[in-house]
């Protein structure tokens, strides 16, 4: 094992708490899965607070609870509810919800709930962890903490199909890149990671043949797996040293993205080839 990862492991002798969002399964329950192999004492939340318990018994955490991400109250509960297990150590904002549609097609109780889950959820859960590990510093009890957020290549740049969606994840990148500036003095760590299409039930709960499937589609599909490590591993790490606040999931997608928000008309002008790829890819996944 490197002397890197040993360094970020929990000790026995100084235990630590984390809390995971939408963790009762896919890149969550991965996520919860890994922070239980780092020796956190993991509080497992969804919204299904039957499933969060149950994912909890299976991965060894400490506990399940429900979380409604878009309540502050909640999220500030589910703080305490960790800090009764040990002082908090890790938030990670994972609940996010994927509906694909167009700015004038989607229906208006999505897109409040992509706005109110996907970006207003890490602005609560990032208030109350901070104010926790505030509290702690105040005490003498531990400095500084860890804070990762689940976001999403499509927050770099223009996704047509899924632009509410991307705006809300871009948006949550916003979030994260401002507040690691604004608590780095404090010892706190902000972290994202951004991937290609997860193979979730997210992106099978998109529509058929949609034009927002289909680009996702026409990329990379990570597994849930790869996402938690790859969140774990920055927000421990700190991205081995770098001070790097997010990294992409491949690599090599993210410059892509960057590049469409850099000269979007060009970009855009692809649009229809990359849709169509994805369109063959799904096809081909089809019984």
């Amino acid at each position: 094992m490197s002397r890197q990862r040993r360094r970020h492991e929990v000790p026995a002798h100084s235990p630590r708490s984390a809390v995971v969002t939408g963790a009762a399964r896919g890149i969550g329950e991965q996520i919860a899965r890994e922070l239980v192999g780092r020796g956190y004492r993991v509080l497992v939340t969804d919204l299904d607070e039957a499933a969060a318990r149950a994912t909890a018994a299976r991965i060894g955490a400490a506990a399940g609870t429900a979380c409604d991400v878009t309540d502050p109250a909640a999220s500030a509960a589910a703080v305490a509810r960790a800090r009764e297990l040990a002082p908090l150590g890790a938030w990670v904002s994972n609940a996010g919800v994927g509906f694909d549609g167009t700015v004038t097609d989607i229906a208006e109780d999505r897109a409040r709930a992509l706005v109110e889950v996907n970006l207003l959820g890490p602005i609560w859960g990032a208030r109350a962890a901070v104010t926790a590990f505030r509290e702690q510093a105040d005490a003498g009890t531990t400095r500084g903490g860890e804070i990762g957020v689940t976001v999403s290549l499509s927050g770099l740049g223009p996704v047509p199909g899924l632009s509410v969606y991307a705006a809300s994840k871009a948006g949550a990148l916003s979030l994260v890149s401002a507040l690691a500036s604004e608590v780095r003095r404090e010892g706190i760590g902000v972290h994202a990671v951004c991937p290609d299409g997860v193979n979730t039930e997210l992106l099978r709960s998109m529509t058929p043949g949609g034009q927002g499937q289909a680009l996702v589609r026409s990329g990379v599909l990570v597994t849930p797996e790869q996402v938690a490590t790859a969140l774990v591993a920055t927000a421990l790490v700190g991205m081995f040293g770098t001070g790097r606040v997010y990294r992409t999931l491949p690599a090599w997608r993210g410059a892509l993205l960057r590049l469409t928000a850099l000269a979007p008309g060009p970009a855009l002008r692809l649009e229809p080839a990359m849709r169509a790829l994805g369109e063959r890819r799904a096809r081909s996944l089809r019984p």
